[in-house]
């Protein structure tokens, strides 16, 4: 008959998974990408949320835009050539 492990060796075994996940993160495909992160200077994180800030908006005034063109320019044209 089989028996049930306790509630220390599910732990145990839990925390072994855990610590050799752990152990192999250097050694996969993003090890070398994990290796080389480092946390941004100030000056690389305003750059970046500039960047950010001007795409969204650029994103934004293209979609205005085309929103423009399709609810107010099309039905004028069309309007007006009858």
């Amino acid at each position: 008959m089989k028996q049930e492990k306790s509630t220390m060796d599910k732990i145990r075994d839990m925390q072994h998974r855990i610590e050799a996940r752990q152990q192999r993160i250097g050694k996969g495909k993003y090890g070398r990408v994990l290796k080389m992160a480092r946390k941004p200077t100030n000056e690389e994180y305003e750059k970046t949320a500039k960047i950010t800030g001007a795409g969204i908006l650029l994103i934004g005034a293209i979609g205005f835009l085309i929103y423009f063109i399709v609810d107010v320019v099309i039905p004028w044209i069309l309007g007006a050539l009858g």
